[in-house]
């Protein structure tokens, strides 16, 4: 969600997002490519001039040195599904299971997102 309300101008959470940049500036973050792909599939709809700037946001974080975008790799996807299946009474989808194995794995325990399912799995969510 950090990432969508940092580009979409009508999200509420879109001056935290920008507070949250200014803030975090030249710290280390990491995402993932499932991530992008959310942030992609949210813009889908939103005609050629937001999928563009879409597109060059996620090329901006590839260029930024204090970004690191985690692939999305065979292994990590059906070690996402395990989660996902180990926890049948959550309802949290399968691109949070990665970035919660993901965050599990590097000790990452901060989120920026405002998404519920991270703080329920542990981490503490920063928007």
């Amino acid at each position: 969600s950090y990432w969508i309300a940092l580009l979409h101008e009508q999200d509420a959470n879109h001056d935290l997002a920008l507070l949250l940049r200014d803030e975090l500036r030249g710290r280390p973050m990491v995402t993932t490519e499932m991530v992008l792909v959310e942030v992609l599939n949210f813009f889908a709809e939103f005609g050629p001039v937001k999928r563009r700037a879409a597109v060059n946001l996620l090329h901006r974080i590839r260029a930024n040195p204090n970004i690191a975008v985690a692939a999305q790799t065979t292994d990590q996807f059906w070690d996402a599904v395990a989660y996902y299946n180990a926890r049948p009474d959550q309802e949290w989808g399968l691109v949070d299971c990665a970035s919660f194995r993901l965050m599990e794995e590097r000790r990452i325990r901060q989120a920026l997102t405002n998404d519920r399912h991270f703080a329920q799995a542990g981490f503490t969510v920063l928007m």
